[in-house]
């Protein structure tokens, strides 16, 4: 490899310009760790000056600090044990603000512990970077060159990863091998569950069942994998967060097409090929380990929409509605087994899928994850607090944290929040790529009020009575569909639909209308929301790729403000709002009264 030769001054030019480290290294064909070593033997490290809150009025003394490269320090270091906290970066789809919420609890749990906390992170808009979150914040991105830079100068106790999501935890195993103190689940621990080879060979050693798969770098090998798992298949990058460039591929031309469009996301690491299970009940749940080996399951999910829907766009409900004792204690076990042979020491978030009676491992993540502030806050336990906790030398036992009951007084659902609206001709349909931009949560007593609740937050205003429009999917034309929407029909619903699905919805026992396609002339479907006459929309995708007509009903129905369902889950979820909503008044309570009550029920 090429030694770096290069002039002192030229490189602190390079410096003070903004050139990184990794830029150098390009420019001089050598590694970035070279020119990281090549700067520290010169002495060029960078200074951290002071964010000058007062506008030079008057002396600042907030705590916020950036790099850069000029004379005089302002940032000093104290003698007291400190721990660093990684944030999340940049808010976007799939790097939500619930990764920047276990960021600040980890924050407030370590000063409970008497660390010092010092947050990096380079996202003003998020609360870890408030000055009374940390005693410490250095605006800085997320990058080995950045991070590397305040961990020399504040030579901390230890560093969190795993709060932050993806964008940290790709720095791992980098600043592992630089010698900084990882604290929590091993870096070499959370490649095993990203890298499918490895991922396989764990599973198989427990005996834990989980769609076929394979791995891929080339189109030719990635169809061959496809026809060995078997069509269809969900292909997916290595090592990104929130389903970017993950697809549901039904033939080899649209593996092609795959490969030759999603190999940028992750370039060093092969696409993953697993059997797509149609029709199955997805779970996620959210579980802590510590040092001593002790497990306690945070909460148990269970996904309104079928599997193939991004967790972060599935509704959730707590507790799991649909599924036996004994695949509730499978799933239990499964995610036992699997912190214990990953020997996580903090978070681990698993998913499950439930097809044919039988459990199926999908993904396991050994980290914090989007859930988490959806469970601490339908449970009552701040999971992200005891994790921390966990990671810093305590036990779970001397923390007092339990099992999550299964039977809760009341019901908790998580709803998420699309900005479709917001984003005219985006692609509405809901698949593994996550398209969501916030949540929120709704409590009641029974499922109806709490799907009721969650919906309302949401701001989906669903119709007490009017006009149903139904268009189903070939695959959705059985016997589960007739039930929904025999629902909506015992609810007094006048039921339209397009001529294939009207023909199936008569043959079953329902009345229903026809209504012209777009394609079929006018007055149609489009014109029918554009004119106000419909009130709800139940249009499931057709095959791959949504046709057109699809797309012209689904925006007529945004612009219109009309409630737009595409799954049968999500239909069904809305009879039973409806439901509730037509009982009347409805019972507002505070999360500290449900808190309250979730401890009388079970006090210990």
């Amino acid at each position: 490899m090429p030694q770096l030769t290069i002039d002192s001054d030229l490189l602190y030019r390079a410096k003070r310009d903004g050139f990184s480290d990794r830029q150098i290294a390009e420019i001089f064909h050598v590694s970035e760790e070279e020119v990281r070593a090549k700067r520290k033997e010169l002495g060029q490290l960078p200074v951290f000056k002071t964010v000058d809150t007062c506008a030079a009025e008057f002396s600042a003394e907030t705590p916020y600090h950036y790099s850069t490269y000029e004379e005089e320090n302002e940032s000093h270091r104290s003698d007291t044990k400190k721990i660093v906290i990684l944030g999340g970066g940049p808010n976007r789809i799939g790097q939500g603000i619930e990764f920047d919420y276990c960021c600040v609890h980890a924050a407030l749990a370590l000063e409970e512990e008497g660390f010092e906390t010092i947050m990096i992170n380079c996202n003003p808009e998020t609360v870890s970077t408030d000055y009374d979150t940390c005693n410490k914040l250095y605006f800085e991105p997320l990058t080995f060159e950045d991070v590397m830079n305040v961990l020399d100068f504040e030579k901390p106790d230890g560093v969190i990863v795993t709060f932050g999501g993806q964008t940290p935890l790709k720095l791992a195993k980098q600043l592992e091998a630089a010698g900084v103190p990882i604290l929590g689940t091993a870096p070499d621990m959370i490649d095993v569950a990203e890298d499918r080879k490895r991922f396989g060979e764990l599973i198989d050693r427990l005996q834990i069942k989980c769609p076929p798969y394979g791995t891929a770098f080339e189109t030719e090998e990635a169809v061959r994998v496809a026809e060995r798992v078997g069509y269809p298949v969900l292909v997916r990058p290595s090592y990104v967060l929130g389903g970017r460039a993950m697809e549901i591929c039904y033939r080899p031309e649209a593996i092609a097409e795959y490969m030759a469009n999603a190999r940028g996301v992750s370039p060093s690491h092969p696409i993953l090929i697993d059997r797509f299970l149609e029709d199955a009940y997805e779970f996620d749940v959210d579980a802590v380990r510590d040092k001593s080996g002790t497990v306690i399951i945070g909460g148990i999910m269970q996904h309104i929409e079928e599997a193939g829907i991004h967790s972060g766009d599935s509704s959730s409900v707590i507790p799991p509605y649909y599924i036996s004792d004994k695949n509730y204690e499978v799933i239990a076990n499964y995610t036992r087994k699997l912190a214990q042979a990953l020997e996580v020491v903090g978070l681990i978030n698993v998913q499950y899928a439930l097809k044919d009676d039988t459990v199926y491992v999908l993904e396991v993540n050994p980290r914090a994850s989007r859930t988490v502030p959806f469970v601490s806050k339908a449970t009552g336990r701040p999971l992200a607090k005891i994790a921390a906790k966990v990671m810093v030398g305590k036990t779970l036992k001397e923390l007092g944290t339990k099992d999550f009951e299964r039977k809760t007084p009341f019901v908790a659902i998580k709803e998420s929040v699309f900005p479709f609206d917001k984003f005219p001709r985006v692609r509405m349909y809901l698949g593994p790529e996550m398209r969501s931009t916030g949540e929120v949560m709704g409590v009641g007593t029974d499922f109806g009020e709490a799907i009721l609740k969650s919906h309302t937050g949401a701001n989906m205003k669903l119709p007490l009575e009017g006009t149903l429009f139904v268009s189903l999917r070939d695959q959705d034309k059985r016997s589960r569909s007739t039930e929904v929407i025999r629902g909506f029909f015992d609810l007094g619903f006048r039921i339209i639909a397009t001529s294939g699905t009207a023909r199936f919805l008569r043959e079953h026992g329902i009345p229903t209308e026809s209504i012209r396609k777009v394609s079929e002339g006018r007055p149609n479907i489009v014109d029918a929301i554009k004119n106000h006459e419909v009130q709800l929309v139940i249009n499931t995708p057709s095959g791959e790729i949504s046709r057109i007509a699809e797309y012209q009903i689904g925006w007529a129905a945004v612009e219109h403000k009309v409630p737009f369902i595409t799954t049968l889950s999500a239909a069904a979820s809305v009879v039973s709002a409806i439901s509730s909503m037509r009982k009347g008044k409805r019972e507002v309570r505070s999360v500290q009264e449900l808190h309250k009550e979730l401890k009388r029920t079970y006090p210990s």
